[in-house]
């Protein structure tokens, strides 16, 4: 079988620290380089800014990871040499480039969010569609063993009937030049830590999940929302309440309180590939631990992206990506709350 060429739109920490250690690991794919954006196509900042021109960085990038350096965005997703594109940029620069890609047949392995709204969204996967791509939002999580495990424990009835799903998201408030602070470059807690918790929530509660309540908080000061909460709710009526931010005290849980016991996961969204994970169980026999061990939530995020390109499941994939958009758009659509 003919391995899928790959390639990384610019040589970003995500892709160099994350990616590449889980892509090296699959057979299935070939990659062959990374794009620098010329002086014109540079954003000129983002989370992982440092002291280095693009191409240096990019060199730097494939000192480490070998691959051919295509300078320029626009030729790298116009080569031949090409099949699949990983695309960690800002989340403001989604559309453009990702719709660039789609155009010239390539398919794609988003950074979430896939963009910064629903419009854009629907484009992109129509895009997508008629021409038999494949595309993928790499929210990790959902490919680790632990979340399967959270599902089988509510499918065998361990915690009973579900009364209330609670998810949090946040951490520290990082460097002034942060993308996530800048709303240029689609920044806001909301698009960034938010996501993660609405998609948990998605997963859990099923597709007929919506918004009843939002709000996001926006100091006064940042051209962005530092931090948020939402109730979803399904036809069923199971309520979930989401938090999140990154200007918190860090969290990044999930907590199932059923008719029978408690369900309680302390690194639900980022457990590395080295962290042994484990799940509290809480109930009125006593309390539990669930060892999981480690598991590669990335390079399975990678293997279900490969898995579409063949087209499996690739309309599960969509309509997924489709259901978190317009999620995302209804908690935009809440109370903001605009505070000294």
């Amino acid at each position: 079988m003919s391995k899928v060429r790959i390639g990384v739109l610019c040589p970003s920490e995500i892709a160099f620290r994350r990616f590449m250690p889980a892509l090296k690991q699959m057979d299935n794919f070939e990659y062959v380089g990374l794009a620098a954006a010329t002086e014109r196509e540079f954003s000129g900042t983002g989370s992982d800014k440092v002291k280095l021109s693009e191409l240096e960085k990019a060199k730097h990038f494939a000192s480490v990871h070998g691959g051919k350096i295509f300078e320029g965005y626009e030729s790298f997703i116009r080569s031949d040499e090409i099949d699949a594109v990983y695309l960690p940029l800002p989340p403001a620069l989604h559309y453009k480039w990702g719709k660039k890609v789609l155009e010239n047949g390539k398919h794609l392995l988003m950074e979430k969010p896939f963009t910064t709204n629903w419009e854009e969204t629907e484009e992109l996967l129509r895009l997508a569609e008629k021409n038999g791509l494949a595309v993928h939002e790499n929210y990790m999580f959902l490919y680790h063993s632990q979340l399967a495990k959270v599902k089988e424990l509510i499918a065998d009835g361990t915690l009973g009937e579900l009364r209330l799903i609670r998810a949090a998201f946040g951490f520290p408030k990082r460097s002034g030049d942060d993308f996530r602070y800048k709303k240029a470059l689609g920044g806001g807690s909301l698009l960034d830590c938010g996501g993660y918790p609405t998609r948990l929530v998605l997963e859990l509660l099923g597709e007929t999940a919506k918004v009843t309540q939002s709000q996001l908080i926006q100091p006064k000061g940042y051209e962005v929302d530092l931090y948020g909460n939402a109730v979803l709710k399904n036809k069923e009526g199971l309520c979930s309440q989401i938090s999140f931010g990154m200007d918190n005290a860090y969290q990044c849980q999930l907590e199932i309180w059923g008719s029978k016991a408690t369900l309680i996961a302390l690194r639900i969204f980022t457990a590395g590939a080295d962290v042994e994970v484990a799940l509290q169980l809480k109930s009125s026999a006593g309390e539990s631990s669930l060892t999981l061990g480690t598991d590669d939530q990335f390079l399975h995020s990678i293997e279900r992206f490969y898995t579409s390109i063949k087209n499996m499941g690739r309309a599960e994939i969509i309509d997924k990506i489709k259901r978190q958009a317009m999620l995302i758009d209804q908690l935009r659509n809440g109370e903001t709350v605009f505070c000294n």
